[in-house]
């Protein structure tokens, strides 16, 4: 049985679905991939199924309705984890994410890091295509949520990452209520102040060239209100 997990969590994305399930083949062929689609009205979910049927490493999980990619996230951690999975992998279905930076990542997490995070904003990290107010945006806002937080992480905002799962597990993921940005933010986060091992891997950030964007002023809004409630929070003495 394969050790990894590789959660795709899509929502119309079938312009892009098959050619990265075919990169992370290609990068990562031990791996299993859970596809999980959000009902989506454009047929990935079918095609999704479709796939499936020619590969048995590949399994999909139809939800019935659009709940977000906090969601998709720990639905995918619930299978990896009851599956006896030993590593779950984030990755986004657009291509954005390069899954050639997965055997690297992957082997550090099996030399001790908790959490394993492709980041453009170390040295040698890159990202590509990006017009300037979206770079000005995930610079600005990882830079915020790290003074805020008080992180040592440099890409909390990442969607591409290796995470070992008894480190999922000893982590009360119900109590982690965001979606979509702020997601990654919090869950990062949280493990951090648990004690986990954290690693950063520089990796190259693509822009999508097939399909739409998620990402919208919403997501961004409700991570800075999260962010400095949480920054808030910590700031109050505890009463014992």
């Amino acid at each position: 049985m394969a050790d990894t997990l590789i959660v795709l969590p899509t929502y119309n994305e079938i312009d892009n679905l098959e050619i990265i399930v075919g990169r992370i083949r290609q990068a990562v062929p031990q791996a299993d991939i859970l596809i999980v689609d959000d009902s989506s009205p454009d047929g990935t979910g079918e095609l999704a199924k479709t796939l499936s049927l020619g590969d048995p490493g590949i399994t999909v999980l139809h939800r019935l309705t659009k709940d977000g990619l906090g969601g998709a996230y720990r639905a995918g951690f619930a299978l990896a984890s009851e599956r006896g999975y030993s590593y779950v992998v984030e990755i986004d279905a657009d291509g954005s994410h390069d899954p050639g930076s997965l055997p690297e990542m992957i082997a550090l997490a099996k030399a001790g890091a908790d959490l394993v995070i492709g980041s453009r904003w170390v040295p040698g990290g890159e990202v590509r295509n990006w017009p300037w107010l979206r770079q000005l945006i995930s610079r600005s806002g990882n830079v915020y949520s790290r003074a805020v937080l008080g992180s040592k992480i440099r890409d909390l905002t990442s969607g591409f990452r290796v995470i070992r799962t008894s480190t999922l597990n000893s982590t009360r993921l119900a109590s982690i209520s965001s979606q979509g940005y702020c997601f990654q933010v919090e869950l990062a986060w949280r493990l951090e102040q648990a004690g986990a091992i954290v690693a950063e891997h520089p990796i190259v950030f693509v822009e999508r060239t097939l399909g739409r964007s998620k990402m919208h002023s919403g997501i961004v809004l409700e991570a800075l209100w999260r962010v400095t409630l949480w920054g808030i929070a910590q700031k109050i003495p505890r009463r014992e």
